[in-house]
């Protein structure tokens, strides 16, 4: 099989794993928009798009690895048409090397400024291999006449317009952004096609069922009654304006500007759900006080199972038992620094008794990290503020009910404009990426927080 038959089977195979890879991308959204998906469905899709992914990157290789290698072919079969002379002719004599009374190939007497020398020098940079033929004879003259005196050397710094640096644009380091960890764990559905408003009906006055006092008597009876709970439509945007000239002259600088803006809007939404005045996690779950000044992980996981009771104490046969621990980085590694003898009393399931739960070792925003010793899932989340409390250095662990966490989102958020007309005059493009969503954790309340002085910055020390 010739390298040209090679090529088109590579280039068949990647577009086959390009259309594989974007039917599990396909798969994966439409996954997301099922308000009944679960961690493990998604982290299924996930590895099936990447696994595709990876293989669309080994056919890509595959395909650059035979086009370079006939490039280099074509390349050794044009330099072989220059260089191999008839079988049957003699060296010409301006080929053939002599020492002696041989005229100099650069002779001072002729060409007293070194043009033809420095025009060859730059002939060959452009591959002109007469010019480069030249310059080796006069390399060998200068060996032959002056060798003791070509023992110096110089360096890359010798020659700044001609080692050109090279910029690793696929490499580039975005910023590292929190993302959305909390927002990827709660309950997802579809936002509305209209509104600015979701409205949820909450039964506040409820039926009374009582033993009837005696036969015929009337039986108990309470009207029910609703009260409306309003959530609002927020809107996350942000916007970028570049010049016409680093979109169309840069390497990849449209991507990497939407992919920093992408990132953006998903931390945002994610510390609004935490974090907003009167409706984020924060402000509306009850609180459990850890007060402690020297607090150790063995002290706080009672808290952790006061809190989860609570949970379950204000939810009662609304609960679905898909609980979550949701804390900030530095307290699941502390938690984790911990070393000790004690442990529960009472087993649970996938965690092994002498242990104080169990880390999934799962990179930070790809869902759950681990487990509490009671079987809790931990979902580590970095927009978590670590400011808290008198002395502004505490933070905060959530304790909630995954199906009591209501995330609404367009299917396809966030959106992309690209506007070319309003920055026209400017030559400048405007970038814009948005989104609608809504949140409550009010449907049912029921959320709890551990805090105080027990969570301030963390020390680890073994405890």
């Amino acid at each position: 099989m010739t390298l040209a038959e090679l090529i088109a089977q590579a280039r068949t195979a990647l577009d086959t794993a390009i259309n594989a890879r974007q039917q599990e991308q396909d798969a994966l959204m439409a996954l997301r928009s099922d308000e009944n998906l679960t961690e493990e469905q998604a982290r299924a899709q996930i590895e099936r798009r990447d696994t595709a992914d990876a293989e669309v990157t080994r056919r890509q290789e595959a395909l650059a690895g035979l086009e370079a290698e006939q490039a280099r072919e074509e390349e050794l079969t044009q330099l072989q048409a220059r260089t191999v002379p008839a079988a049957t002719r003699a060296p010409a004599y301006d080929r053939v090397h002599r020492v002696g009374d041989e005229e100099r190939t650069y002779r001072p007497d002729q060409d007293r400024r070194g043009a033809q020398f420095q025009q060859d020098v730059a002939a060959a940079f452009l591959g002109d291999y007469e010019a480069r033929d030249r310059l080796a004879r006069h390399m060998q003259e200068e060996r032959t006449e002056r060798g003791d005196q070509l023992q110096r050397a110089v360096g890359t710094g010798a020659f700044a317009g001609l080692v050109v640096p090279q910029y690793l644009t696929d490499m580039y380091a975005p910023l590292a952004r929190t993302n959305r960890p909390f927002a990827d764990a709660c309950r997802r559905h579809t936002l509305p096609r209209t509104g600015m408003t979701v409205e949820i009906s909450r039964v506040t006055t409820a039926s009374s069922v009582d033993n009837q006092s005696a036969e015929n008597a009337a039986v108990a009876e309470q009207d029910m009654d609703d009260t409306a709970l309003s959530v609002p439509v927020r809107t996350a945007a942000g916007q970028q304006t570049a010049s016409r000239q680093s979109i169309e002259r840069g390497a990849g600088v449209e991507d990497v500007i939407l992919d920093d803006l992408f990132r953006a809007y998903g931390s945002r939404l994610d510390t609004t759900m935490l974090n907003a005045a009167t409706v984020g996690l924060s402000n509306v779950a009850t609180a459990v006080a850890y007060t402690d000044a020297t607090p150790t992980t063995a002290e706080l996981y009672p808290k952790v199972i006061e809190g989860l009771a609570g949970v379950e104490g204000a939810l009662l046969d609304q609960a679905s038992g898909d609980n979550l621990a949701v804390m900030h980085s530095r307290r699941w590694y502390w938690m984790q620094n911990a070393m000790g003898t004690s442990y529960p009393l009472i087993t649970q399931p996938g965690v092994v008794a002498q242990t104080l739960g169990a880390n999934h070792a799962e990179a930070y925003g790809r869902g759950v990290r681990g487990i509490l010793p009671n079987g809790t899932p931990v979902i580590v989340d970095n927009n978590i503020a670590v400011n808290l409390g008198a002395g502004t250095n505490e933070d905060e662990i959530f304790l909630v009910d995954r199906q009591e966490c209501h995330l609404w989102e367009d299917p396809d958020a966030p959106m992309y404009i690209r506007a070319e007309q309003p920055k026209a005059a400017n030559l400048g493009v405007l970038l814009v990426v948005y989104g609608y969503y809504a949140f409550t954790f009010q449907r049912q309340p029921h959320a709890r927080k551990i805090g105080g002085t027990g969570l301030i910055t963390p020390t680890f020390t073994g405890v």
